[in-house]
């Protein structure tokens, strides 16, 4: 037992962290319940999404600027993909945006393996590569999205062989995003590519000395994030019901939900639990401002002084761990 709360300390205090608020919010809004869980599920996917594509790259060693950018390529790509589209060529739709995705990735990372420049210098140049695309693919919000895709994730979950209250209160948007990264992840972990992220991202010297691929683990790596920015993509099309050239606030929400999950900005150690309640954490507190009747503006600049002061300890503690 304790050797299980050191190893999933960190987690458990996350989710502690998570149901106070969620305490919170409740005692403010009475009224919140599973429409609001589902609110909550809904606006968290697209940075739960964004924060997956990150944590792969920062267990690799690496960081990828250009998350929120090809998410709007994917995200505009789905839209004019499936625009007017039928029940079946909206499946193939969904197929070529994964395989989209899967390939800006592999782009960013082919292109720090190659030219050797930084990673986050490299990233930063692609992030307007990527908006510049997605300004082309579409100039202005249009575009649409199939009807069965939209539903994947409205409303609560509905399963036939389970009393409906035992669901009404579990968002599909949530179960979608779990099952999603999950099926992405897990299997991953425990494969050879996996490790391989792993041994890059602690100590690519001695990772190369095992025989592992640097410059492929790393394309590899920057291809599974293109992935998660591909499913980010998806869900703001699959929330909104078009398509939006102009990227949101993805970036420094998903490096802030990283380091406070427990990934470490060297690389080499953390997961994608803690990451993903961390997204949600950082969404409940803006909910609860927004309850509380703050400022926008005030809850804006709250909001970003957290994942500053986030993001400046996890760069703290990365230094710390190097001179030790």
């Amino acid at each position: 037992m304790t050797g299980f709360l050191k190893k999933h300390g960190w987690t458990l205090g996350l989710l502690a962290i998570l149901l106070t608020l969620l305490i919170a919010i409740r005692v403010v809004q009475p009224n919140f319940g599973a429409s609001g869980l589902e609110s909550l599920a809904r606006a968290a996917l697209p940075f739960a999404f964004a924060t997956a594509a990150m944590a792969v790259v920062v267990i690799a060693g690496g960081i990828d600027l250009s998350v929120a950018s090809m998410m709007a390529v994917t995200g505009v790509t789905a839209a004019v993909l499936m625009d007017n589209a039928t029940e079946g060529q909206a499946v193939f739709a969904v197929i070529a945006v994964l395989l989209v995705g899967i390939a800006m990735g592999a782009i960013n990372g082919a292109l720090i393996v190659l030219t050797k420049v930084p990673d986050i210098v490299v990233t930063l140049a692609m992030l307007f590569v990527w908006e510049g695309v997605a300004l082309l693919i579409l100039s202005t919000p249009g575009g649409g999205a199939a009807d069965w895709l939209r539903s994947i994730i409205a409303g609560p979950v509905s399963l036939p062989f389970l009393p409906e209250a035992w669901t009404f209160w579990l968002p599909n948007a949530f179960i979608f995003m779990a099952v999603a990264i999950a099926v992405i992840w897990l299997p991953l972990r425990r494969s050879k590519l996996g490790l391989s992220i792993y041994a890059i991202g602690s100590d690519d010297t001695a990772a190369f000395r095992s025989g592992i691929a640097i410059g492929r683990t790393r394309v590899a790596a920057y291809a599974v994030a293109g992935l998660f920015c591909a499913l980010g993509g998806l869900s703001l099309t699959m929330g909104t019901g078009i398509g939006e050239p102009v990227p949101g606030p993805y970036l420094m929400a998903s490096v802030a939900a990283v380091v406070l999950g427990g990934v470490v900005l060297g690389g080499g150690r953390g997961g994608l639990l803690g990451p993903i309640i961390a997204v949600f954490i950082l969404r409940a507190i803006r909910l609860l401002l927004t309850l509380m009747a703050v400022d926008p503006n005030v809850t804006t600049i709250v909001e970003g002084t957290i994942m500053v002061v986030v993001v400046m300890l996890g760069a703290i503690l990365m230094m710390r761990e190097r001179r030790s």
